[in-house]
């Protein structure tokens, strides 16, 4: 199947949310909407990618992007995902993986060195006209949030965005290095010990 590009019309999503009501990607026509399709639940990458989204919302909201996760989890499972990490947005349950091949988002893995079929790490963008914006064909997890609203932008302003810098973890700060002790008569800026006598006014 080939790939999605920006311009084409987004595949038609009809699925159940974590609630088990039925959502429709048609039914957000007139929306920017971000499309992520992501491995499993509750798993460190995808739990990472979930909470960056999360607590982006407010910037969300402002660029008026409604975001959909979509992995073959049941909506059980996303209901308790969405709960212990306090998701705000819609996870949709895919578990017969139609939507996922749809959008291209099946595919070889590598992990260890074993190669297997799995839901591959990728985001679409569409437009409110129902078109792909743009594709994300290797997310990063910690970045991804700010990537789309950066792409996000660019795509309103009409020209390019500057990506918000990737969170690193933070480094000890090294232990002040101690300058070595100098000798009295090596001093700098001084007269040593025996001129300072010599010069010494008499009394």
């Amino acid at each position: 199947m080939a790939k999605l590009q920006p311009g084409d019309a987004a595949p038609d999503v009809v699925l159940p949310d974590q609630d088990g009501n039925t959502r429709k990607l048609s039914e957000l026509r007139g929306k920017w909407v971000l499309v992520y399709f992501y491995p499993r639940d509750d798993t460190p990458g995808c739990t990472i990618e979930a909470c960056g989204l999360r607590d982006a919302a407010r910037e969300y909201s402002r660029a008026g992007i409604t975001v959909l996760g979509i992995s073959a989890d049941s909506s059980k499972s996303h209901r308790k995902f969405a709960d212990k990490f306090q998701l705000s947005f819609t996870l949709l349950a895919d578990e017969e993986k139609s939507v996922i091949r749809a959008f291209g988002a099946w595919g070889k893995k590598k992990f260890m060195g074993r190669e297997f079929d799995g839901i591959l790490r990728q985001s679409f963008l569409v437009d409110p006209k129902g078109k792909i914006a743009k594709v994300y064909s290797k997310v990063k997890p910690e970045e991804h949030a700010g990537e789309v609203l950066a792409d996000m932008a660019a795509l309103q302003g009409g020209k390019p965005a500057a990506r918000p810098a990737a969170k690193t973890a933070p480094k000890t700060p090294a232990a002040p290095k101690k300058s070595p002790t100098q000798s009295p008569t090596k001093a700098r800026g001084g007269p040593s010990p025996a001129s300072a006598r010599k010069s010494k006014p008499k009394g």
